[in-house]
C-alpha cells in the first residue's frame, strides 16, 4: 500500500481528534473576534494581552472558528496531485491569505501517511524559518491543512533573477535555511526532501522550509529508514549507494547542493538516474577510494558501476562568485560520508556568515533575522518580475501570490 498505508487519521490522533491538535496551534496576533466574544467569557481586556488558560484556549479555538471549513474562503485552485488539491484562500478571521491543502480521505484507507507525518511534525515546529501550519480541519471526506501564504519558492526566485542571485542575498537565504534546519535537527526531525521548490520566500525575504511529507522524527542514530528519499539531484552519495544508516546529515548534503545552485544559477548534480547522479558527483569530487571513504571498495553497488578513477576538481573553478570562506563551507557540506559533513549548527557559526554579525545567532526561534535593522535583502539587478525597495522588501505587480501558483503546487502537494 506504500505511503498510502491503512492508517486512519482518527486513530492516529486519538478520540479527542482535531481538538487535541487545534488547541496547540499558534494563534495570529491580528485575529478578529466574533461579536460578543469577550463579553461571553467575561473578559474585560483584549484576549491576547495575557496567556490563555488551558480551558479558555480549548473553548476559544472552536468559538473563534478554528477547525471549521466555513472560516476560510477558497479563491483559486493552485494545483492538484494524486491525493491532495491546493487552493489559494482567505481567512475570515484575519483577512490574510492562506494556502489550503485539501487531502482527500478514502473510506477504506484513511489519510495518506505523508499527510499524517506533516501534521504530526508541523504542529510542534514553531520557527520563523519553517512554514506555519495555522489550522487543521478534519471532516469525514477530507483533511485540510491551512498554511501561511508565501510569495514564491527559491526555484522561482532564481528564475526571476535570471539565475544570478545577489551574493549577499545568497548568504541570507542560506543562513535562514540552516537556521530552520538546526531547529528541526535539535528536535530530531529530518526533512529528507530539501530542494529549491520546498523553500518558500515571502515579500520580506524570509525563507521557510516547507513540505514535511517525507520528514521523519527519529531517535538519533537509527537504521530503520528507506533510502528512497530526497529528490535525486539533492540526494547524498551514501544514500544513493543504498545506505539506510543515516541521521541529520542527510539534509546537509542537500544544503550544499542548494548553496551551489544559488551561487551559480545551475543545479550541481542534475542526474537523471542514480548511476548518472553518482557519476556527476565523482567527476567533481573525485572517485572515492578506501582512503577517502573507508568501506566504499566493499560496497556492491559502487563496485557494479565501475566508475572511472576521477581526481577531485577544485571547487573554486566551479564557483567563481564564492569567496574562500564560501568555498570552504561548501566543501564541508559536500562530504561523502554523512558523519564528516558539517552540522547545521556548526555551519551557522562558520566564518562565511561573519558579516551578518553575532546577533543573528542569539535571536529567539520565532523571530526573523530581518528584525535586526542591519539585516535586509539587497536589490536584485536582474529581477524580472519584481524589484526590491530601499527597505529591502520585494515590490512589483507580479510579486504577490495572486499571480504565482507554483510554490504551493510544488511544496504542498
Amino acid at each position: 500500500m506504500g505511503l498510502r498505508a491503512s492508517l486512519r487519521f482518527s486513530s492516529f490522533i486519538g478520540e479527542s481528534g482535531a481538538l487535541d491538535i487545534n488547541k496547540r496551534l499558534s494563534l495570529p496576533a491580528d485575529i478578529r473576534l466574533p461579536d460578543g466574544y469577550l463579553e461571553k467569557f467575561n473578559l474585560n481586556s483584549p484576549l491576547f494581552d495575557k496567556p490563555l488558560s488551558r480551558r479558555l484556549r480549548r473553548v476559544s479555538l472552536s468559538e473563534i472558528g478554528f477547525g471549521k471549513l466555513e472560516t476560510y474562503v477558497k479563491l483559486d485552485k493552485l494545483g492538484e496531485g494524486t491525493y491532495a488539491t491546493v487552493y489559494k484562500g482567505r481567512s475570515k478571521l484575519t483577512d490574510n491569505l492562506v494556502a489550503l491543502k485539501e487531502i482527500r480521505l478514502e473510506h477504506e484507507e484513511g489519510a495518506p501517511c505523508t499527510a499524517i507525518r506533516e501534521v504530526s511534525l508541523l504542529k510542534d515546529l514553531k520557527h520563523a524559518n519553517i512554514v506555519t501550519l495555522h489550522d487543521i480541519i478534519h471532516t469525514q471526506k477530507s483533511l485540510t491543512l491551512v498554511f501561511e501564504y508565501l510569495d514564491k519558492d527559491l526555484k522561482q526566485y532564481l528564475d526571476d533573477c535570471g539565475s544570478c542571485i545577489n551574493m549577499h542575498n545568497v548568504k541570507l537565504f542560506l543562513f535562514q535555511l540552516l537556521r530552520g534546519l538546526n531547529y528541526c535537527h535539535k528536535r530530531k526531525v529530518l526533512h529528507r526532501d530539501l530542494k529549491p521548490q520546498n523553500l518558500l520566500i515571502n515579500e520580506r525575504g524570509e525563507l521557510k522550509l516547507a513540505d514535511f511529507g517525507l520528514a521523519r522524527a527519529k531517535s538519533i542514530p537509527t537504521k530503520t529508514y528507506s533510502n528512497e528519499v530526497v529528490t535525486l539531484w539533492y540526494r547524498p552519495p551514501d544514500i544513493l549507494l543504498g545506505s539506510t544508516d543515516y541521521s541529520t546529515q542527510i539534509d546537509m548534503w542537500g544544503v550544499g547542493c542548494i548553496f551551489y545552485e544559488m551561487s551559480t544559477g545551475r543545479p550541481l548534480f542534475p542526474g537523471s538516474t542514480v548511476e548518472e547522479e553518482l557519476h556527476f558527483i565523482f567527476k567533481l569530487l573525485g572517485t572515492p577510494t578506501e582512503e577517502t571513504w573507508p568501506g566504499i571498495t566493499s560496497n556492491e553497488e559502487f563496485i557494479s558501476y565501475n566508475y572511472p578513477r576521477y581526481k577531485p576538481d577544485c571547487l573554486h573553478n566551479h564557483t567563481p562568485r564564492l569567496d574562500n570562506e564560501g568555498v570552504d563551507l561548501l566543501s564541508k557540506l559536500l562530504q561523502f560520508e554523512g558523519k564528516k559533513r558539517i552540522s547545521a549548527e556548526e555551519a551557522m557559526r562558520h566564518p562565511y556568515f561573519r558579516s551578518l554579525g553575532g546577533r543573528v545567532l542569539a535571536l529567539p526561534d520565532n523571530t526573523s533575522i530581518f528584525a535586526l535593522q542591519d539585516i535586509q535583502l539587497e536589490k536584485e539587478p536582474g529581477m524580472r518580475t519584481s524589484s526590491l525597495s530601499d527597505s529591502g522588501e520585494l515590490t512589483g505587480t507580479d510579486t504577490h501570490l495572486a499571480c504565482d501558483v507554483r510554490p504551493y503546487i510544488n511544496a504542498l502537494l
